[in-house]
This record gives C-alpha cells, sequence and structure tokens, in this order.
C-alpha cells in the first residue's frame, strides 16, 4: 500500500513539473532557442520603449483631452497589439521553419508523449498571448464602464440644463431654440387674472411668466420640443463650450495670461469629463481657463478609492494565470492550498481596512451623507463633512474651532444626524447668554434687530443673499433681485428667537435664520460658518 501512494506522488510530481523542467533544459541546451529567446525579450523592451513615447504623444493631443475615452481605448490597445505580433511572428516562424527539429527530436517524439522543444517553446508563447489578450480585454471593458457612468453623468446635467432653461454660457439662446413655452390657460394662485392677461401680452412679460416660481415651489406652463433630439443638440453646444475653453488655455486667453501646455504633469488644462464636473459642482457657471492652480483637479481626488471597475482587468489576469498553470500541468490543488493560506493572514492583518473601504461604498451608494452635509456623531460632535475617504472621514466644527477624524467604518455602525439631507432650508443659529439681571423681552428684541441686520447683509462673494427671505431686499433699493427669494417654498420674513434654558449664571437663547439650500449646490451648507460668524459679531456689537 505504501509503495502505490509513492509511485502516485512520484507518477504526479513528473506530471505537474515535467514541462516546465523541459522548458528550463531548452533555455540551456538550445542555441536556437537562446537566440528566439533573446529576440523575443529584446523586442518586448523596444515595443516598452516606443510605447512610451507614443503614449506621451497622446497626451499632448487635443482629441486626448476633448475624447478621452477614444484616446485611453486607443493607448490601452497599441501596445497588447504590437505584443501579439511581435510574439505571433516568433512563432510563426517557429513553427515554419521548425529551427528545434533534429534527428534526435524527432526520434524522442516518436517514442515520448511529452512535448517536444520546439512545442514547449510554442506553447510559452501561446500562453504569453493569451495574457496579452485576457489583460487588454479587461482593460476595455472597465473603460466601457466607466464611459456609461459618464453617460449618466451626461444625462443629469442635461436635465439641469433644462431645468435652469439653459446655462448662462450658452450661444443664441439654445434652450428656447430647442423648446417652446406654452402658457398655461388659467393664472396660479399667486397672480390675478388680470395682471395675467397683461403679462401675456408682452415679451419680457411672457419671460416673467416663464421664469415665475409658485408658492409652492413649482413652475407654470410646459413645453414643447422645437427640435428632434434636444440632448444631441445640448451635447454638441457644451463640445463646443468645451473647445472654446482649450483653445483659450493654449492660445494664452486665460487667467494666468500665457499659453497652458497640454500633457504637463500636474495638469494645467481640465479634459472635458473633468471641466464637465468643475461646471456641475460649482452650479453650472462658466469655468474660466487657468482660474485654478495646475493640478487642482488631481489634488481634489487624493484619498478617493479606486471603483470596482478598476479591478476587472487585475481579476482577468488573475484568471488567466491559474487556467495557463492548469494547462502546463501544474497541481492547482497545492497552489489553492498555499494561496488560501496567504490570503487568510492578508484577510486577518487587513481587515479594518476592508471595513472602511466598503463603509465609503455604502455611503458613497446610499448618499448617507455627502461632502457639506452637516451632521452629528453619536459623541455629541456636530460639524460639516469635510472630505471622505475610503479610511477616514473629515468632519469640521462650523465654526472652523476643530476637526474630527473618524473612521469611516465607525459613520455605517453607528448613529447619524443628518441635519441637510432631503431638507431645503438649512438654519444657522448662535447660542447667546445674558445676565439674569435683563430683560428677557429686551433680549430677543435685540436679537431680532441683529437676525433682520443679518437677512439684508449677509452675502456670498457673487453678492447673493444666503438668508431666505419672501422678498430680496435689493428690490428696496431698486436693483435686480439677487434671486435669494426665488428658491423657497415657505415664507419666512423674519428670523426666530427661542429661549433655551436657564443656565447656572445666564439665560440662553438662540436666534437663527434660515439659510437658503439650492438645489444641486451640495457645498452651500459649507457658508453656514459666514452666517454664524457675521450673527455672532452683530450681536456683540448691539450687546
Amino acid at each position: 500500500m505504501a509503495g502505490e501512494i509513492l509511485a502516485a506522488e512520484e507518477q504526479a510530481t513528473q506530471v505537474s513539473a515535467g514541462q516546465i523542467e523541459t522548458l528550463v533544459d531548452l533555455l540551456t541546451s538550445s542555441v536556437s532557442l537562446q537566440i528566439a529567446f533573446a529576440i523575443l525579450v529584446v523586442g518586448l523592451v523596444v515595443l516598452g520603449l516606443t510605447y512610451n513615447q507614443f503614449r506621451q504623444w497622446t497626451l499632448r493631443k487635443k482629441f486626448s483631452y476633448s475624447n478621452p475615452i477614444l484616446a485611453e481605448i486607443i493607448r490601452r490597445a497599441v501596445l497588447p497589439i504590437l505584443a501579439l505580433a511581435l510574439i505571433s511572428t516568433i512563432n510563426i516562424y517557429i513553427q515554419t521553419f521548425e529551427i528545434f527539429d533534429d534527428p534526435n527530436e524527432i526520434l524522442q517524439e516518436q517514442k515520448n508523449i511529452e512535448l517536444t522543444a520546439g512545442e514547449t517553446f510554442a506553447k510559452l508563447l501561446n500562453s504569453m498571448n493569451v495574457l496579452v489578450i485576457v489583460f487588454t480585454i479587461g482593460h476595455i471593458i472597465t473603460i466601457l464602464l466607466e464611459k456609461g457612468e459618464k453617460l449618466k453623468y451626461e444625462k443629469q446635467d442635461f436635465q439641469s440644463w433644462l431645468e435652469l432653461n439653459g446655462f448662462k454660457d450658452d450661444e443664441d439662446d439654445l434652450f428656447h431654440k430647442c423648446y417652446q413655452w406654452i402658457a398655461p390657460k388659467r393664472p396660479p394662485e399667486d397672480i390675478s387674472e388680470q395682471e395675467f392677461q397683461e403679462l401675456l401680452k408682452t415679451k419680457e412679460g411672457r419671460e416673467h411668466l416663464e421664469k415665475f416660481i409658485t408658492s409652492g415651489g413649482s413652475r407654470i406652463g410646459s413645453y414643447h420640443k422645437l427640435v428632434k433630439d434636444p440632448f444631441s443638440e445640448w451635447k454638441k453646444s457644451e463640445q463646443k463650450k468645451y473647445e472654446k475653453y482649450y483653445n483659450d488655455c493654449i492660445t494664452g486667453e486665460n487667467e494666468l495670461g500665457r499659453p497652458l501646455l497640454p500633457g504637463r504633469v500636474p495638469d494645467e488644462i481640465y479634459e472635458i469629463d473633468i471641466w464637465a464636473e468643475e461646471k456641475r459642482v460649482a452650479n453650472f457657471e462658466p469655468v474660466i481657463p487657468g482660474s485654478k492652480p495646475p493640478g487642482y483637479a488631481e489634488k481634489k481626488r487624493e484619498g478617493l478609492p479606486k471603483p470596482f471597475r478598476n479591478f476587472i482587468p487585475l481579476g482577468f489576469f488573475l484568471g488567466a494565470i491559474i487556467g495557463i498553470i492548469a494547462w502546463w500541468g501544474i497541481d492547482l490543488f497545492v497552489l489553492a492550498t498555499a494561496s488560501g493560506g496567504i490570503a487568510l493572514g492578508v484577510g486577518f492583518a487587513l481587515k479594518e481596512t476592508f471595513e472602511n473601504y466598503f463603509a465609503y461604498l455604502m455611503i458613497r451608494k446610499d448618499k448617507i451623507f455627502v461632502e457639506g452635509d452637516r451632521i452629528a456623531l453619536t459623541s455629541g460632535y456636530k460639524g460639516i463633512v469635510y472630505k471622505i475617504t475610503s479610511r477616514v472621514t473629515y468632519v469640521k466644527h462650523p465654526l472652523n474651532e476643530s476637526v474630527a477624524i473618524v473612521p469611516t467604518r465607525q459613520l455605517v455602525t453607528s448613529e447619524i444626524i443628518n441635519y441637510t439631507k432631503e431638507f431645503a432650508l438649512v438654519p444657522a443659529s448662535v447660542q447667546v447668554g445674558v445676565s439674569y439681571l435683563n430683560d428677557p423681552k429686551q433680549v430677543a428684541a435685540a436679537l431680532m434687530k441683529v437676525g433682520l441686520r443679518a437677512l439684508r447683509e449677509v452675502k456670498d462673494a457673487k453678492g447673493r443673499h444666503l438668508a431666505i427671505q419672501s422678498k430680496c431686499p435689493n428690490l428696496d433699493e431698486n436693483k435686480p433681485s439677487c434671486g435669494c427669494d426665488k428658491q423657497f417654498v415657505l415664507e419666512l420674513e423674519q428670523p426666530t428667537v427661542r429661549f433655551d434654558k436657564f443656565n447656572d449664571s445666564s439665560l440662553d437663547f438662540t436666534p437663527s435664520i434660515k439659510e437658503m439650500k439650492k438645489k444641486r449646490l451640495k457645498k452651500l451648507t459649507s457658508l453656514i460658518p459666514s452666517v454664524k460668524n457675521s450673527l455672532k459679531n452683530m450681536v456683540l456689537e448691539i450687546c
């Protein structure tokens, strides 16, 4: 019995390592093989150097910026095609001229079922071809999946374009070339019948009605398509805008006042996808060429983990390696046992890392919170989400007093209060403590005065009021409305003052105003500290 087991183990060893030993013997015994192998190695090195130069050349061309998906497919496909051509040429040369055939090899082939030298080397070349093909297919699938995701973002931007009745940088009023506004049959409740009919008689009046938002937060009327495919027209317009942006960058017609060179590291020019993302973040304001420092886009992406699709080529490659190992007759059971033990050890060592990564994916997918949301942790710490990474999440105090660095996995397993998710109104409040000797009514009146002043004076960098109010204060000064009175449902004409509690040495009050949170502008809540600071300064000035 023991003899049979030893014989079986010896036979398995011969099967699993026989072809590898034949290949090693070839490298030392056949001059023809050494020449062919040297040609293969030198050819691959030359191909690598040539591909690197080709890649650098493509990165400096306009199509790499205006059509990055196609450019990436070309870059990914050129090297494998050249490698396949080189390997296949050597393989055909071997099979055609039979450079390894000699009388002794032919005699061995007749007597032994094992592979000859030529067949073994051809098998090696075929294995390399399989690896190159599979790895390339994995990359192309990844690029196509990325294209599908970017197409989804394009459709979202198109919907935003429809909601805004066009973007500010549209040429020749593109929106109204694609859609015609049709007035409703009856006026909304906010407008009288007489006023409604008067507005319909003039062009300015119809424009006013088209932009009118009811107290319920909805528009009036409907739209009729004037072109067959408005999405294609909008896409052509965005492509044209990007070409103008690119030309302004390379000609020096930009904020830096010098030509920006494509292909630089760090990048000085946005690709069209990053350019569209910058517009999306800025509520579709025009992107000014050269307004951001070089490498700005790459800096924003630091710490962000790669999506799962980027691991597809690696998965394909590992699968191909396992298949080739089985093809060469190596015992997969021993390999699986060894790799399983290693994977188990690595899994225990990186347990927390994997938990943080999957927690990050859950937060992004379910949109539990995003950058700019104001949240409260279970520890009681309240702040604005500054940055979410696959390892930790940064939460900044609203008054920039501190930063909480929390492992991302804890934000999934614990209770989180999100003050801004799905709410159009974001309160900005400051706690004030006054002496017990003060009259609470006088304190409330003073704080109300502070809130009313904040409604008029607290603005952003573009002069737009941040606080929600029934009517824009600019209208009282005979100025155009900044829009602060357009994007809300509830009409709040004044701030609120609440008495909180009897503290040990003070009466605590909280004056607050409602800050407007517009749709699609996710980072607007980061402006709450400026509102709070303004309130605090006004309180100190008055009290």
